[in-house]
């Protein structure tokens, strides 16, 4: 946010992220849950260095994807697909335990000015931090959306895995173009039709895509969790 604080004092692990998601998945089979905010790299990694992993992982909660809906890079791709879209079509396709929180969702769930002025009015030293590392946010949100506010993707998404119960599910296949000019494209096939031909989304384990929230319960969630030091 440009707010100049002082760097975080804390040092990267010499063990790689891959290495890392696959001992823990075997120390805690089926107990652990991963929250993706990001290209899903690391995952896909993962699957490549222990082919059993999917199977270990206990869900897998991503941020990505634009499900009937323009993406936010380009008018096909979400920013975390499009960032990694060979990466995102193994982790579809791995038969792991998948909830997909897309942009269809997330652009539901707004901070609007009123909350922003709660936070830098708050007690809390979490949400006046956050006030302040938010001004360049909702500039860019006005200037590109043309919104008085900003989108919680990863908030949402973090309460997708809390609280699942504040958004409801399909249940289908997710593809992900890897090239040409839709790279990054999730293509959602809802298994509701026996198609004549073999495709390539023909026996592919299904995953669950968010497709309703309760936006205010969310919204009222973070900013009780952000006005809350302990």
């Amino acid at each position: 946010g440009n707010q100049n604080f002082p760097p975080p004092t804390g040092k990267p692990l010499d063990q790689s992220a891959a290495a890392f998601l696959v001992e823990q998945a075997n120390l805690y089979p089926g107990q652990v849950t991963v929250v993706a905010l990001g290209p899903l790299t690391n995952l896909a990694l993962a699957i490549e260095l222990d082919p059993s992993f999917p199977k270990k992982i206990g869900q897998i909660v991503i941020l990505g994807g634009a499900y009937s809906v323009n993406g936010n890079v380009n008018p096909a791709a979400e920013a975390n697909i499009f960032g990694d879209p060979d990466a995102a079509d193994i982790v579809f396709t791995s038969g792991a335990d998948i909830l997909a929180v897309g942009i269809n969702i997330t652009h539901q769930v707004v901070l609007s000015d009123a909350d922003r002025e709660k936070l830098e009015q708050s007690d809390s030293k979490y949400a006046r931090y956050l006030s302040k590392i938010l001004g360049l946010y909702y500039d860019y949100h006005k200037d590109a959306y043309f919104i008085k506010g900003v989108y919680l993707h990863d908030p949402a998404t973090l309460i997708a895995a809390v609280d699942p119960s504040l958004m409801t599910y399909t249940e289908g296949v997710v593809r992900v173009q890897t090239d040409g000019i839709t790279k990054g494209l999730t293509v959602f096939d809802t298994t509701k039709k026996r198609y004549g031909e073999i495709t390539a989304w023909t026996g592919k384990p299904t995953v669950k895509v968010a497709v309703t929230v309760d936006a205010p319960a969310v919204v009222e969630m973070i900013m009780q969790r952000l006005t809350t030091d302990d």
